[in-house]
């Protein structure tokens, strides 16, 4: 477990479907992510896939825990870019915790740990062209556009941070 000023990140459970699907239920807050809302079904095998992404590859998906409210407000952490051996940081909060800084509180720590934990060179963050706030919080994780680009199906605005540009000053 991972704890930030505000935040709990810590792996999922099988206890976090119903605050996991609170969140991947609602159209608001999945309208950039992947293929947008997910049924209980769907959100039951992403944790599965989650849980199974750390055993194999001692990185993923964090649910990120509010220390005050004490309930999961949201996912972040690393996983791999669509179809492609580059390490993605990824997250998603509910919307009642949007513009508070939490992502961008989560993001670092998902970067600290990718940098100095797991020894990568590189991380890269993708978001749609029109989800501006997505791409607020890379410019103030430290990640620079590079290109757009193509992953998951969308065209997307791609960032990244290397080892050697972190931490972000």
């Amino acid at each position: 477990m991972i704890e930030t000023a505000r935040l709990y990140l810590r792996q999922f459970t099988l206890d976090d479907l119903d605050d996991l699907y609170r969140i991947y239920s609602d159209p608001e807050i999945m309208k950039y992510v992947g293929k947008g809302v997910r049924t209980r079904a769907e959100t039951e095998t992403a944790i599965y896939t989650m849980l199974k992404h750390w055993e194999q590859n001692n990185f993923g998906m964090w649910a990120a825990v509010h220390k005050i409210d004490r309930q999961i407000i949201g996912r972040c952490g690393l996983c791999f870019l669509d179809k492609t051996p580059e390490i993605e940081l990824g997250y998603t909060l509910d919307k009642f915790y949007w513009n508070q800084g939490l992502a961008t509180e989560a993001s670092l720590a998902s970067l600290r740990y990718g940098f100095e934990i797991l020894k990568l060179e590189k991380i890269v963050a993708i978001a749609r062209p029109e989800n501006i706030a997505s791409q607020r919080v890379m410019q103030k994780v430290g990640m620079k556009y590079e290109k757009n680009a193509r992953y998951y199906k969308s065209d997307v605005a791609y960032y990244s941070i290397s080892r050697s540009q972190y931490p972000p000053e």
